[in-house]
């Protein structure tokens, strides 16, 4: 498996804005559906980028350091 870092094309205003979507969208769901609406946008996430190691490689970047 490929472990090199990987790199984006959004600047950091970007990546700002969608923390900040995905901030609002936790809030609106509330505590019970937090889970349920992350593992429905990584689902919808992994459609889009249509690459399934691509996919588990930003599942295990996402996971370090937590």
């Amino acid at each position: 498996m490929n472990t090199a870092p990987m790199t984006s094309g959004l600047g950091i205003g970007a990546l700002e804005a969608v923390y900040d979507t995905l901030a609002q969208a936790i809030d609106q769901a509330g505590p019970g559906k937090t889970e349920l609406l992350l593992v429905k946008l990584a689902l919808l996430q992994a459609q889009a980028l249509g690459d399934e190691q691509a996919f588990q490689a930003q599942v295990e970047a996402a996971l370090r350091d937590l």
